[in-house]
């Protein structure tokens, strides 16, 4: 069996749940360890189910609207919030379609959204999800700042902007998302439904349907299943806390395998941070400084040209922004 179809390499013991209303400390610990070793836990107690059904409802009904629904809703590069069936990760073109949007209820960043004109009730549900996620997302960097020891300038370095943060609609089919007729001149169909690769932004909460499918690299570069469990959202940390954790913790490397009896959907809401702020290692953070500070819109920017054309070379990455290669001493954590 390749290493892309092996779904059998662990149930995710590793993955720990944790009780966002009432965490304890052995919770805690497991956290800290998931964070070191692949950057995935799963929270419980988050209270948000009937807006999860509502969710899943929206996003299956948008996604079997059809063609003449998604079409005026197609991401371009000078327009990157709406429909997209063509986008790339590793220069390989996603077994999947997405649709992408951007605060509702903030009318300068819901400028830039799109949204069909035709399914009543869609864009409220999408607000009140970007909503409760912000929120939820806050309550989650909490758990982080608690393990972290972080003071209160560290804290607010590491805090979601709500305005900058975007929510995607993701559709897996089996097969080719995009119609025989359209692919000449595409980009080639990756191995992978999503190829492995890293989010961006401080953290992504999302929701997975029980489809399976999406897997994390250990840092033994061996892949375990992250298992959808119901009533469980998952968190995977960002290139940000990477970087602001000065590699103490990892941003998780991840990746989905290809659909083979049947669809998968999945919602991740990207917690980012201001487009102003300056990422680098925390005060807080072990050993010398890893990383030279930038810009979080230089970087974004750089990370999201890539979705749409191969460029010639590998995504940009926070190893760009490395000033030192040498490893921490784990003896010193």
């Amino acid at each position: 069996m390749s290493p892309i179809d092996n779904r059998t390499a662990s149930n995710s013991p590793d993955v720990p749940i944790i009780d966002l209303a009432h965490p304890s400390q052995a919770q805690a610990d497991a956290l800290d360890a998931a964070c070191r070793e692949h950057g995935f836990f799963l929270i419980s107690g988050h209270g948000a189910d009937d807006l999860i059904e509502r969710m899943w409802a929206e996003t299956r009904r948008f996604f079997d609207a059809g063609s003449h629904v998604w079409e005026p809703l197609r991401r371009t590069l000078d327009a990157p919030m709406g429909f997209n069936d063509r986008e790339l990760t590793k220069r390989k073109r996603d077994h999947k379609a997405v649709f992408d949007y951007l605060d509702p209820n903030d009318e300068s960043r819901d400028a830039h959204n799109k949204w069909p004109s035709n399914l009543d009730g869609f864009r409220e549900v999408m607000a009140e999800f970007h909503t409760t996620f912000t929120a939820l997302t806050q309550r989650t960097l909490a758990l982080l700042h608690n393990a972290l020891e972080l003071g209160e300038e560290s804290i607010q370095q590491m805090t979601v902007d709500g305005p900058n943060s975007t929510v995607r609609l993701n559709h897996y089919p089996i097969g080719d998302p995009v119609p025989e007729d359209q692919r000449n001149d595409l980009a080639e169909l990756g191995e992978t439904a999503l190829g492995y690769h890293t989010d961006p932004g401080l953290i992504t909460l999302l929701l997975q349907d029980d489809t399976g499918g999406l897997q994390t690299q250990r840092r033994d570069e061996t892949w375990i299943d992250v298992p959808p469990i119901p009533g469980t959202i998952v968190v995977n940390l960002g290139d940000a806390i990477q970087v602001q954790s000065n590699d103490y913790w990892r941003a998780a490397v991840h990746r989905v395998v290809p659909m083979t009896s049947r669809r998968r959907f999945s919602i991740p809401y990207f917690g980012n941070p201001s487009r102003i702020t300056h990422v680098q290692p925390l005060t807080e953070a072990p050993g010398a400084a890893r990383y030279r500070p930038f810009e979080w819109r230089e970087f974004m920017t750089a990370r999201s040209h890539d979705n749409y054309a191969d460029l010639g070379a590998e995504d940009t990455q926070i190893s760009d922004y490395l000033i030192s290669n040498e490893p921490l001493d784990e003896a010193s954590l």
